[in-house]
């Protein structure tokens, strides 16, 4: 080809390339750039003021660009600017032990009822009994007093007036407490079955006889209470009396229960946890006490007793749990980034605690659970911890179910859903088996219970927990975008509106609450507001080089900054969001110029785009000028990208040399191929120099690891993209190919995250999460209708935040 300037010349392909071009006919464009739209565990309580205070009013307003907020509607005590509202929760993270709960009047009433030890009139504890005084709700029952639920009312209000009958004390409050029960008590059938309380049919008939042994009116022949006497004498008679004296199980959290099955507390204290409770329990530890006189149990309750100022909760400690749920919390909430000091510190205690036979609420816990366990599981894998896949194992029966814990009666929607978040979010290639087995059992079963409409759970009582597990199962991990997935959370998460089930209703404060809330929807409407002045300067410059003639639509400039934006969020990244969407577009304009037939592109125009990039020096910058924009908008654009990008010789020149990589694999397969593997990587060397981390970048490149996380993003995206073509064209494709590549994509997936999660010191965290973020923008495109995407434009950028 005459004309062609020597670098060009040296590409052969290119030249051919272009006589292609200009002999095609027809004006369908390609976007390449975007991925193209087809599918000593005891507590100081000192913190518990800055949580547990009603925090309402609205998000704070911001000032663009800035992480801080001015002020809003103001409650008394209330923090008002996001580095206040920061400052206020760090605090709280960092005085955490045992575990924030509420106390139980159930348990509390149980440790009420403990004679003095030394043989003297009168309660052991009387302090619990002024707590019972203190705390009785305006209806005259005790329980949580701001949701209902017939069953906790019930149960917490008789213990409570057997503890206040049998010491005849508040004789007034006794009286009140026990019309309520001769009101309520015909209510209990109104409680939805998933929400009875653990040990519930156990206990409460206990509780019925103790209150008439003692002279309470209780009307024990009500026709609603036969219900219970029969599911209690049929759980009893399936206790093995064996088994419960031999292992650790749950049957020791009800303990209190079991009067008449004539325990053998010789044989029990074998099963008591080095705190001296059993099951980290007040209830089952009080009756213990009661038949024992045993030391440890009365150090664990004094203990319980004075952290929590007269009362107790249903279980204490809890401080694995409480731990984990944190974590998940502030991640799924977007706020990870201003707490990486404590969540380092929080997984650092859980992986010290970790064992491969599962772990529990607490580490002094001697009975596992699947729902701890999934957490810790998945948590520690992607924060770098090596746990295995061995701790499932514990908890899959031999007809294939996956259970909460040994024994248990109905299965739980949220134990499951984290069971399936786990075996979805941390498989690793290598892994045994049993974490596809569980993957399968657990989306089976949510699957079954979102057709029916019946996603209630045993655990808990929120009104975002549909919400959370439909998201989860139509938008599996590899094609979850984090700001995405916080966007929805914000709407599905119950600050303190939620409720958790044990023995009694009870309350998180730590990591349910509205300072938690608050927090991230101010934190989000910042980041609109930075989002939606960044789109208007993308805009300005699209507009100002006419990309539109380009094939860059305002639309897919949207798509483009929003594919960014849903994965680079923090206040301190903005360049770097920029950065991808800016070469995003760039990389759409020149792949559909070099692609397609345009009437506005010249071959000269491309012959001086090709000239600049592929020279060794800056043609553009040698001539001391620019090409006017009506001759060369695109090589106009694209000298400004490096400039504003890539300030500095060093970070010019490795932009530049990233570009002229793209455009070179472009310009090579004379587009019949997908080209989006080339410019996933292009989009992540941006990235990484937009950050000024292309001098870590230069030496990373010769590093193995470097290498495999740049082949597998490559690969994945190149796969979806060839996808995704073939659907943009209307080529035909089987469902046994498109099921091939499903799992080609999957197995490569579960090797990136690998290669993202596992530690490798000379490559920072943040670098390797720029290859997954990249990559997943590329699965949720492919993942995602036109129409969803559009929805979750609307949702992250455009609507606020309330």
């Amino acid at each position: 080809m005459q004309g062609l300037t020597a670098p060009v010349a040296a590409f052969p392909a290119t030249a051919a390339l272009l006589r292609r071009r200009t002999a095609g006919a027809g004006t369908q464009q390609v976007q390449h750039a975007l991925p193209g739209r087809a599918r000593s565990w005891r507590r100081q309580r000192s913190h518990q003021g800055f949580i547990v205070e009603a925090i309402q009013g609205e998000a704070p307003e911001a000032v663009a660009h800035k992480p801080v907020v001015g002020k809003t509607h103001q409650h008394k005590g209330e923090p008002r600017h996001i580095d206040e509202m920061i400052d206020t929760v760090r605090a709280a993270l960092r005085s955490v032990a045992g575990g924030d709960i509420s106390v139980s009047p159930y348990d509390t009433a149980w440790i009420a009822l403990v004679r003095k030890l030394d043989g003297g009139e009168g309660p052991q504890f009387p302090s619990c009994i002024e707590w019972i005084a203190k705390n009785q709700l305006p209806d005259g029952s005790w329980g949580d007093g701001a949701f209902f639920l017939v069953q906790d009312r019930l149960i917490n209000t008789l213990a409570c007036i057997i503890a206040l009958k049998t010491w005849n004390v508040h004789s007034d409050k006794c009286n009140k407490g026990l019309s309520f029960i001769h009101e309520n008590i015909r209510r209990l059938p109104e409680d939805d079955e998933n929400w009875m309380l653990a040990g519930f049919e156990i206990i409460f008939p206990t509780l019925l006889e103790m209150a008439k042994d003692i002279g309470l009116d209780i009307p024990c022949d009500e026709p609603t209470l036969q219900d219970i006497y029969a599911k209690r004498d049929l759980k009893l008679a399936k206790i093995p009396k064996e088994l419960l004296h031999s292992v650790p199980t749950a049957l020791l959290l009800s303990l209190e229960g079991m009067p008449d099955l004539d325990l053998d507390w010789d044989r029990l204290f074998k099963l008591q946890s080095p705190d001296g409770s059993f099951l980290s329990s007040a209830a089952p530890t009080a009756y213990a006490l009661m038949q024992t006189g045993n030391k440890k149990c009365l150090e664990y309750l004094t203990d319980s007793v004075n952290t929590f100022n007269g009362g107790a909760p249903f279980t204490y400690p809890m401080e694995l749990y409480e731990r984990l749920w944190v974590v998940d919390r502030l991640e799924r909430l977007g706020l990870s980034s201003y707490f990486r000091s404590e969540i380092d510190s929080y997984l650092d205690y859980a992986y010290r605690h970790w064992s491969d036979d599962g772990i529990g609420f607490t580490w002094l816990c001697t009975v596992v659970d699947i729902d701890d366990t999934a957490m810790g599981f998945r948590l520690l894998r992607q924060h770098g911890y090596p746990v295995s896949t061995k701790a499932l194992k514990y908890f899959e029966m031999k007809d294939g179910e996956f259970v909460v814990y040994l024994g248990q009666t109905n299965q739980s929607v949220s134990a499951m859903y984290n069971l399936y978040r786990a075996a979805d979010q941390a498989a690793f290639p290598g892994d045994d088996a049993v974490i596809q087995r569980a993957k399968a059992y657990s989306s089976a079963f949510l699957q079954k219970r979102r057709a029916s409409g019946d996603l209630n759970d045993k655990w808990i009582i929120s009104s975002g927990l549909p919400g959370e597990v439909t998201y989860g199962l139509d938008f599996p991990w590899k094609a979850n975008l984090p700001r995405v997935e916080t966007r929805m959370y914000l709407e599905q998460y119950g600050g303190s509106d939620n409720v958790w089930i044990g023995k009694v209703l009870h309350r998180m404060h730590l990591f349910n609450n509205n300072l938690f809330l608050k927090l991230a929807k101010a934190d989000f409407s910042n980041f609109q507001r930075q989002c939606r002045h960044q789109l208007q300067g993308l805009k300005r410059w699209c507009e100002k080089n006419n990309l539109e003639m380009y094939g860059v639509t305002p639309q897919s400039a949207v798509t483009a900054y929003f594919l960014a934006a849903a994965n680079i969020f923090e206040p301190h990244r903005a360049e770097e969001r920029l950065g991808w969407a800016r070469t995003a577009v760039m990389a759409q304009a020149i792949s559909s110029c070099f692609l397609s037939s345009n009437i506005y592109v010249t071959e000269s125009m491309l012959e001086g785009l090709i000239s600049e990039l592929t020279s060794d020096g800056h043609n553009l910058a040698r001539r001391g000028g620019k090409y006017p924009t009506t001759e060369n908008g695109l090589l106009n654009a694209l000298r400004e990208l490096i400039d504003l990008f890539a300030p500095g010789k060093d970070a010019s020149d490795n932009l530049h040399e990233a570009w002229k990589t793209w455009l070179t694999e472009l310009t090579s397969n004379g587009g019949h191929e997908s080209c989006e593997g080339n410019t996933a990587l292009l989009l992540v060397r941006t990235v990484e120099i937009c950050s000024g981390r292309h001098c870590l970048a230069n030496q990373n490149m010769k590093l193995s690891e470097y290498s495999q996380l740049e082949k597998l993003t490559y690969s994945i995206c190149s796969k979806l993209g060839s996808r995704i073509l073939s659907q943009v064209n209307q080529n035909g494709t089987t469902t046994e190919n498109t099921e091939n590549l499903e799992q080609q994509v999957d197995q490569e997936m579960q090797e990136l995250a690998q290669c993202v999660f596992q530690s490798c010191d000379a490559i920072s965290r943040v670098t390797k999460q720029t290859f997954l973020h990249v990559t997943r923008s590329y699965c949720y495109v492919a993942h995602s209708s036109p129409e969803t995407i559009d929805s979750h434009i609307s949702k992250v950028i455009f609507e606020d935040v309330v």
